[in-house]
């Protein structure tokens, strides 16, 4: 059974976006110094050496970075993952340290630069769907406050509401925490994101949590595509 179902709206809204999923089970996310220690300065070693010598501009060129950028522009945002990249190569900041499954996922994010939501799989609440905002609906951030959504922005739900969107990020309801022992990693690409770069984003993050949870389970793993 496919672990999510997708809208009509979303397909005509999105045609040629993808949504990804990994779930994994049987994991110890507690803090502790791990194999993904050194994979972290590895990646920020490769994304210095890749991305060092170029200028903002040039930066903003690269394929992925300009496929988001074209998203966020529409809503007057700036792809916050290219901040983050940005502060790595030319401001020398490390990747944060905060759960051995958030580090993973974070990781491969700056690697690929693709989008990733993390959450504890046994917080949500069946089923799931994949939809575009209509603009009337609302959750608690991670920040704490109430984030009143923007219209037409690609999303998820579960039973109970609303988990994450691509400009708002995830909720406080269903974060990965040190106690998760099941993972939903969920990747949001608009068109202009091919479908490879999704599923190296998905691999990566599997390859990650495998260096400190060498027992970990997929359950699932899909890529879905709005067909228009």
């Amino acid at each position: 059974m496919p672990l999510l179902t997708t809208t009509d709206r979303w397909h005509a809204t999105f045609p040629g976006g993808h949504v990804g999923t990994l779930l994994l089970g049987g994991v110890d996310n507690t803090r502790r110094p791990t194999p993904l220690d050194a994979r972290k300065r590895e990646v920020e070693a490769r994304l210095r050496d890749r991305f060092g010598p170029l200028s903002r501009a040039e930066l903003l060129g690269v394929d992925v970075l300009r496929a988001y950028r074209t998203y966020y522009r529409k809503f007057d945002q700036t792809y916050h993952v290219q901040l983050q990249l940005e502060s790595v190569v030319h401001k020398g900041k490390a990747l944060p340290d905060v759960t051995p499954l958030v580090d993973a996922s974070f990781a491969a994010e700056l690697d690929t630069l693709i989008l990733t939501a993390s959450h504890d799989a046994d917080t949500l609440r069946p089923p799931l769907v994949v939809d575009v905002t209509r603009g009337d609906e609302a959750f608690m951030g991670m920040n704490g406050r109430v984030c009143t959504l923007r219209p037409g922005d690609m999303m998820m739900a579960d039973a109970v509401g609303v988990i994450c969107t691509i400009l708002t990020g995830q909720d406080a309801r269903t974060p990965v925490t040190p106690a998760t022992r099941r993972a939903l990693y969920v990747t949001y690409a608009p068109p202009g994101v091919p479908e490879e770069a999704v599923r190296r984003q998905l691999d990566a993050i599997r390859e990650n949590v495998r260096l400190f949870a060498p027992e970990a389970e997929v359950e699932g793993l899909e890529v879905y595509t709005a067909s228009g």
